[in-house]
């Protein structure tokens, strides 16, 4: 087994076991050698790094911030896989709260998308109110999205959602907080760790500023509409979920 191979198992190991220190160490060295490299490698393992420091309960903003400015770098050289880097650039700047700079990287990955028509992904809206559904569904009609799929509680929602993964779709999840069964979190949790690169927009009358929100959000949430809302409101949501498309 190559050398690198066996440091990246062993790293991974590590990480499952709760060694996330040792892990982290083991990452942070492959990622080193791999931006020597100019390897596209070195990103993925910036990101395993952060969630290290994560699972260590320390912030992994340096990791994600090197990450993103690699593949900006990586970017600019590579013409060919511009859109891609861009929008992985994007999404670590998402994630550390960066906006304006997540912004600017999807906004340049945009001038490298092929000229193809857009279609509209599914939607999945997870709501136990009937009226909030209608509004919901009258709004996303309006935005032009006419796939769209609706769930009353959390477990139809993660069956739901795990049916159109499996069809190889990729739908944007529109998630209340207050669910019958289970706390939006824990959905958004179950659905993130099945499919990291999901896009969900949560959709509660808490404050951002709430921890179960700014947790859901860490976790890998894409973005947060509060209660009421209007349709601008739900479409700049939509746009952030952009952000964590990966072609």
């Amino acid at each position: 087994m190559d050398k690198d191979l066996e440091k990246f198992d062993l790293a991974c190991t590590y990480l499952k076991n709760e060694q996330s220190a040792a892990a982290h160490s083991l990452f942070t060295t492959l990622a080193q050698k791999e931006i020597k490299n100019n390897s596209y490698k070195a990103g993925l393992y910036l990101i395993l790094a952060s969630e290290c420091k994560s699972k260590q309960g320390k912030e992994r903003k340096e990791e994600l911030l090197e990450a993103a400015n690699f593949y900006i770098k990586i970017a600019k050289k590579d013409a060919n896989n511009a859109n891609y880097a861009y929008q992985c650039a994007a999404r670590c700047f998402l994630r550390t709260g960066h906006y304006d700079d997540a912004m600017k990287a999807f906004e340049s990955a945009q001038k490298y998308t092929l000229n193809v028509i857009e279609e509209k992904r599914p939607i999945v809206v997870v709501d136990d109110s009937p009226a909030i559904l209608l509004r919901l569904k009258s709004f996303l009609q309006q935005l032009g999205y006419d796939d769209i799929h609706t769930a009353e509680n959390g477990k139809s929602a993660i069956n739901l959602v795990s049916k159109l993964v499996k069809l190889k779709q990729n739908p944007i999840i529109l998630l209340d907080m207050e669910l019958p069964d289970l706390k939006g979190d824990v959905i958004a949790k179950t659905l993130l760790k099945s499919k990291p690169d999901i896009s969900i927009i949560l959709i509660t009358a808490d404050e951002k500023s709430t921890p179960r929100v700014r947790d859901s959000i860490g976790f890998g949430s894409t973005a947060f509409v509060q209660k009421p809302f209007s349709i601008n409101e739900l479409k700049n949501a939509l746009d952030t979920a952009k952000l964590s498309e990966i072609n």
